[in-house]
């Protein structure tokens, strides 16, 4: 299973006696003579859940502290969507941070795509953000080869049919901007899907940029390759998907 397909709850008793190898019922009693803390406070119960970020202590021994992360990450062309790849520099490898590797993608570009990107290491947020009965929406900056027309927008609202799937496409947005420059905005992501739409008309799309997830919009401060934490506010706003306060 992924890294963020992975459950990461269980109930303290279970947390403890795995982590300091001593059965269930050592540590009912080290409840009870108030040796175990929880997010820094003595804990009593036994069935309490726990999660991968909960800090819980034993005699004052750290036996997990870890913190949730949530960073945006404005994504170069040439740059690998994954955690790690043999030929090419990955988002993570331009995140220069010791817990770099703790955090996956939570929604990919393509290789020559730029843009919007979040890392995480709360598989549970990106899942939401992920799934398709969120309907968060995100929106592509595109240049395309040839000029736009009228007929684009009611197609793209209309929804298109993808033969390759035998599936239609949910209604998406389409701003014109310029002759070749316009804005797409979609609540799914099926492979090469803004390519494959613009295809139908047989117009190249020459840059695909994403400037938008949900409400989070992509910080313009940010130049190609560089990233930084969500603020709490952004991580309020973004589709209304519950974080955990870093």
């Amino acid at each position: 299973m992924s890294k963020q397909g992975r459950s990461t709850r269980t109930r303290l008793d279970r947390f403890v006696s795995e982590r300091e190898g001593v059965n269930r019922r050592d540590v009912r009693v080290m409840l009870a003579a108030g040796r175990i803390t929880v997010d820094g406070s003595v804990a009593r119960d036994i069935s309490r859940v726990v999660d991968q970020f909960t800090h819980v202590s034993v005699d004052g021994q750290v036996l997990q502290a870890n913190n949730p992360a949530y960073i945006m990450l404005n994504k170069p062309a040439g740059v690998v969507c994954a955690t790690r790849d043999a030929r090419h520099r990955t988002v993570i490898d331009l995140l220069h941070r010791k817990t770099a590797g703790s955090l996956h993608i939570a929604g990919r570009l393509d290789f020559n795509s730029t843009g919007l990107v979040l890392l995480t290491n709360d598989g549970r947020w990106s899942r939401h953000l992920a799934s398709p009965a969120q309907g968060v929406r995100k929106v592509y900056r595109v240049t395309l080869e040839n000029p736009l027309t009228p007929d684009y927008i009611e197609a793209f609202a209309g929804g298109m049919y993808l033969a390759y799937e035998g599936i239609t496409t949910r209604p998406a947005t389409l701003d014109i901007l310029s002759a070749h420059e316009a804005d797409v905005g979609l609540t799914e992501g099926r492979y090469h899907q803004v390519k494959r739409m613009f295809g139908q008309f047989r117009n190249r799309v020459l840059t695909l940029h994403r400037i938008a997830i949900g409400n989070l919009v992509l910080d313009p401060a940010l130049a190609p390759g560089e990233s930084r934490d969500l603020t709490p506010r952004e991580l309020e706003r973004i589709a209304s998907i519950p974080a955990r306060v870093p």
